[in-house]
């Protein structure tokens, strides 16, 4: 059967969102550091390791984890978007988790200073924002499939964070035929039915579509259990820990040529 869509994740598939966090992190740790000594690379893992133990230890999590909402995410989200109660109560926790995060990591290094807590978790936010990075063969590829194939984006996330990278990158949008945001479903990748309502916003058949990203766990295996053709970019050439696999793997999306003249 011939292939007629297309479905492309956004982050580190599209956009390169662990560039964008890494570089956030290193910038707003170098503040850190002048103002007190602290190794940068230090710090960054602090924070990361108590955001991660706070963001877990809150009863939004399930939830959080449901639509696929991670923790850096947390770090800079206002979770204004979205019609579930949880979103409510994410946005009030959020200042609260941003600066605790912070202060927690200051003080695994020795540092009891909630003010600069305060001023970190702010910066992280701005130096996030000031860094929508996109892969640089993501509008070459896109601006090749347009026209040909139905492209569908599915991206997990609170709608209205997704909707602030997507805004971050005007260019990407126009692309898609459909966009498609965690939040505003209900629930996230793997979830069967997200793959199919995307399916059925496009009208077309599981075995007339491709998922292409970044996530075993998510795309890779939310496709399979959907029947859609998976594709794995693993573009730092991870192993696979599944007991899955995907249909194609993939480094570089330029590849998707020779997948899709197979299909």
């Amino acid at each position: 059967m011939a292939l007629k869509a297309i479905l492309f994740d956004l982050d580190d598939t599209l956009l390169w969102d662990e560039r964008s966090v890494r570089e956030a992190f290193h910038e707003t740790c170098l503040i850190a550091a002048q103002e007190t000594g602290v190794k940068p690379e230090e710090l960054e893992e602090a924070v990361r390791n108590e955001a991660r133990g706070l963001y877990e230890s809150y009863e939004t999590f399930p939830f959080t984890k449901m639509i696929g909402i991670n923790p850096f995410e947390g770090l800079w989200a206002n979770f204004t978007g979205g019609d579930q109660p949880e979103f409510r109560q994410l946005e009030q926790l959020a200042p609260v988790y941003r600066k605790e995060s912070w202060r927690r990591g200051l003080l695994k290094l020795g540092i009891d200073r909630e003010d600069l807590a305060e001023h970190l978790a702010a910066q992280f936010g701005v130096e996030r924002r000031s860094r929508p990075h996109v892969y640089e063969e993501t509008m070459d590829t896109l601006r090749q499939l347009q026209g040909k194939y139905k492209l569908l984006l599915l991206t997990n996330g609170c709608p209205a964070l997704q909707q602030e990278k997507l805004d971050g990158v005007p260019e990407l949008t126009p692309f898609f035929d459909e966009i498609i945001i965690s939040g505003n479903f209900g629930k996230g990748k793997p979830d069967p039915s997200i793959f199919e309502h995307a399916l059925s916003k496009l009208g077309v058949k599981p075995e007339e579509s491709m998922m292409v990203g970044d996530k075993l766990t998510t795309d890779i295996r939310g496709a399979l259990s959907s029947g859609i053709q998976s594709v794995w970019i693993n573009r730092e050439h991870k192993t696979n820990n599944e007991t899955y696999a995907p249909d194609h793997e993939i480094t570089h999306l330029s590849e998707l040529d020779q997948l899709i003249a197979k299909f």
